[in-house]
């Protein structure tokens, strides 16, 4: 590959993460150097250029790269918890050959670093509860976690065999304002927000107790970005990163958005989902991010419900 300058790919811009993501990247390389990509047309305005492509189509892909000489991939594209569950065979589909067809063409030479999300889902019921260990039990109960389990092996194994620069985090829940989430069991966190402004009262389909690891999107962010503009030589874990920011459970945020909505009610009405959060973790040992690279969460859950209350207020009627 000549020498040039920094040209990025996100793939699966349009979701929940990518939307913030390429917003992010722009600001930070220029608008030119961000090409934002999905299945389907984005749902807000582009400041830079957008390319369709199914995260399958390697050839589609292939041309986008060529086109606009891109050195790096960050290949967000996935089914996500509770929607995987109800088409695990496309799930798996998606999840995994996306994947591969990203690492393949960085093993040929046509890439220079890739980013890939991992999940907390990789952990299950036997993983310890509380502050999880960046190593330790790993046997998920979801498709999403086991197809997001077989992808942090094949990233370490892809990077160890062939030198590739695969680098990863393990999302937790994350919570933002920009964009509508995309079918996970932590989905709550964002919904609750949307429906105390709009009818001051929310059905949780979590139970109030269910405490769960979390991060609002500003942190997530920069996190991604941050991890990728490491030094090669600091990124240590080549499965992917604990990631942590706020622990909390459906009864503490609907007490901090009730600062904002004095007479907002909350009822619990738990559904499929909940088992899949029972799985989960309640909160993240990060310590080897924070060690390794200098990850460090700036938002706590006041902060956030302060930050998403005040921008919220402008965008939902």
């Amino acid at each position: 590959m000549k020498n040039q300058e920094k040209k990025i790919l996100v793939i699966g811009s349009s979701g929940q993460i990518g939307t913030e993501l390429v917003e992010g990247l722009r600001t930070r390389f220029g608008n030119d150097n961000v090409v934002s990509s999905d299945i389907k047309e984005p749902q807000v305005a582009q400041s830079g250029p957008f390319a369709m492509v199914n995260a399958m189509d390697r050839r589609g892909i292939e041309r986008i790269i060529d086109k606009y000489e891109i050195t790096e991939v960050y290949l967000l594209a996935a089914l996500l918890s509770a929607t995987a569950e109800k088409d695990p065979a496309f799930a798996w589909e998606l999840n995994m050959e996306s994947l591969f067809i990203v690492l393949e063409l960085a093993r040929e030479g046509k890439l220079k670093k890739v980013y890939w999300p991992s999940s907390i889902a990789v952990f299950g019921p036997t993983t310890p509860k509380d502050a999880t260990p960046q190593h330790t039990i790993a046997e998920p109960s979801t498709v999403y976690g086991i197809s997001k389990q077989s992808g942090e092996q094949w990233c370490a194994y892809y990077h160890k065999r062939y030198g590739v620069d695969v680098r990863s985090m393990r999302y937790p829940g994350l919570i933002g304002w920009k964009s509508a989430p995309g079918g996970g069991t932590t989905d709550y966190a964002v919904h609750i927000f949307h429906e105390a402004l709009k009818t001051g009262k929310y059905t949780s389909f979590l139970g109030p107790d269910t405490t769960l690891p979390m991060m609002y999107m500003p942190d997530a962010i920069r996190a991604t970005i941050d991890i990728m503009e490491a030094p090669t030589e600091l990124i240590k874990e080549r499965t992917s990163y604990n990631l942590a920011g706020i622990s909390f459970n459906p009864t503490e945020i609907a007490a901090e958005v009730k600062r904002h909505v004095p007479n907002f009610e909350v009822d619990y009405a738990p559904d499929s989902r909940q088992a899949i959060a029972d799985s989960w973790p309640r909160s993240i040992d990060d310590s080897a991010a924070r060690n390794d690279w200098g990850w460090k969460p700036q938002y706590d859950l006041q902060g956030m419900v302060d930050d998403m209350m005040l921008n919220l207020k402008k965008v939902v009627v």
